[in-house]
C-alpha cells in the first residue's frame, strides 16, 4: 500500500467514526428533520441587540462539556434549582436550549413514565450528544427538537413547564421566540427562567451572560408574561417564574401563596 492510500485510508476511518459518534440512537423519538429549502423560515435580521442589552453568542456544541463538568451541582446548585421548579409526574415540561441533556435526563426522571420532556436546541450535534446520553440511561420519554432562531417548534398548549437554564440571553430574536413560547404553554402554565446574576461581581461568568432582574423584567413581561414567584435562593443565579398575562389573578396569587408557605 502506497502512503498515499495510507492517508486517504486514515482519512476515511476518521469520518466514520465522528459520523457514528453524531449517530441517532433508534430508542429516543426524532421529532424534527432538516427542513428544505423551500420550507425554510424566513428568519428577519437581528442588530445584535434587545431593550438595551447586547445579545451574547450561542454557546458552540464543541462546548459542550463544560456543561456535564464535575464541579456544575456545587458551583449553581443544580439540585435545590430542581426542587424549586415544582415538576410533578405526568407533566409535559420543556428544557429549552437543552445543550447535551444535562437537564433533560433529570426532568425525564423527575415526570416519569407517564410524562414527557420536549428538548430543544438549534444545533443538531447538541441533540446528537443529548440522544446517546438518553440511550446510555435507558430513558425514552424525551423528545428532541430541532428548533429555529426563531421558532422553538413547540405544541400549542401543551406545556406545563418551560425551563431555560443560562440560555435567554443568547436568544437572537426574543420577541419571536417568546411568543412561540407563550402560545405553547398550558393554562397556569410557567416558563422558569434562570439566569446568572449581573447585580453580582463575584459570580464568575462572563458580563455577556449574566442578565440583572431590571433587565429580565424590562424584557419578559411586554411579550405578554407576568411574574409569579421569585426563587432568590440560589448561589450564582436568578430564578424567576413568569405565567401568560391572561392566567387569572387568583390563580396566580393561589400559586405565589403555595410557594410562600
Amino acid at each position: 500500500m502506497t502512503q498515499s492510500h495510507t492517508r486517504l485510508l486514515i482519512l476515511l476511518i476518521a469520518l466514520l467514526t465522528i459520523s457514528a459518534a453524531f449517530a441517532e440512537p433508534a430508542d429516543v423519538e426524532i421529532a424534527a428533520e432538516k427542513p428544505s429549502k423551500s420550507k425554510r423560515e424566513k428568519i428577519p435580521p437581528s442588530d445584535g441587540y434587545y431593550k438595551g442589552r447586547e445579545i451574547a453568542v450561542t454557546m458552540h456544541f464543541t462546548g459542550a462539556d463544560w456543561l456535564t463538568r464535575e464541579s456544575r451541582d456545587r458551583e449553581e446548585d443544580c439540585t435545590t434549582m430542581l426542587a424549586a421548579l415544582g415538576v410533578k409526574p405526568g407533566q409535559t415540561v420543556c428544557d429549552m436550549g437543552c445543550g447535551n441533556g444535562f437537564y433533560s435526563i433529570k426532568l425525564a426522571e423527575m415526570v416519569g413514565k407517564d410524562g414527557k420532556v420536549l428538548a430543544v436546541d438549534i444545533q443538531p450535534q447538541m441533540l446528537s450528544l443529548l440522544k446517546l446520553r438518553a440511550k446510555a440511561a435507558k430513558i425514552k420519554n424525551i423528545k428532541p427538537l430541532l428548533g429555529t432562531f426563531v421558532d422553538p417548534k413547540l405544541p400549542d398548549g401543551a406545556v406545563d413547564l418551560i425551563l431555560l437554564v443560562d440560555v435567554y440571553h443568547e436568544f437572537s430574536h426574543p420577541e419571536q421566540m417568546l411568543a412561540a413560547m407563550r402560545k405553547s404553554l398550558k393554562p397556569g402554565g410557567r416558563l422558569a427562567l434562570v439566569e446568572f446574576r449581573e447585580e453580582d461581581p463575584a459570580v464568575p461568568i462572563k458580563p455577556l451572560h449574566k442578565m440583572s432582574k431590571q433587565q429580565i423584567l424590562k424584557e419578559i413581561p411586554p411579550n405578554g408574561f407576568k411574574l409569579v414567584e421569585q426563587f432568590d435562593k440560589l448561589p450564582w443565579q436568578h430564578l424567576m417564574f413568569f405565567e401568560r398575562d391572561d392566567a387569572t389573578a387568583k390563580d396566580a396569587a393561589e400559586k405565589l401563596e403555595k410557594s410562600q408557605k
